[in-house]
């Protein structure tokens, strides 16, 4: 195997792996926009609690699109999950401070994230460049090889 043919194996292997890689970043900023959306309605939702009175009637998402009827008992405090499935009592106002932080870590998570995806989409691009220049270097060496073996067979 030429040289040249040893650098376009490696270059398309490691073509199929920043695929695989661009790929993986894709969903995971697909998740991190799922996430955000999910926690921008949270913050909504307890924008328009605290204009709430007691006692006021509300839909309650339970999924799917989904609700259930319900009464607000208090607009002072709100049940906010932590993590690993536990959740704690704070005040509305800590929980949307909270809401917003976690907002924003998820905005800078998801802007790297972006980054390196188009640095891997720019790193392909160039691969594909170097792959179709090689290929065509190939062949033209493949013909000239077939080429001299005739005359030299005549």
């Amino acid at each position: 195997m030429s040289s040249d043919q040893e650098t376009f194996r490696k270059l398309a292997v490691e073509s199929r792996f920043l695929e695989e890689a661009a790929t993986e970043l894709q969903s995971r900023i697909g998740m991190m926009n799922a996430a955000l959306a999910e926690l921008r309605v949270s913050s909504m939702t307890l924008e328009g609690l605290g204009e709430e009175k007691k006692g006021s009637q509300l839909f309650v998402p339970i999924g799917g699109g989904s609700y259930v009827k319900a009464r607000l008992e208090s607009a002072e405090k709100v049940v906010v999950g932590i993590g690993a499935d536990v959740a704690i009592e704070k005040s509305v106002k800590k929980a949307k401070e909270e809401l917003e932080t976690r907002i924003s870590e998820l905005e800078k998570t998801r802007e790297a994230l972006g980054q390196q995806f188009n640095q891997v989409i720019e790193k392909i691009q160039d691969n594909r460049g170097k792959l179709e220049n090689m290929s065509a270097k190939l062949r033209e060496e493949e013909k000239m090889d077939g080429v001299r073996k005739a005359k030299k067979g005549a």
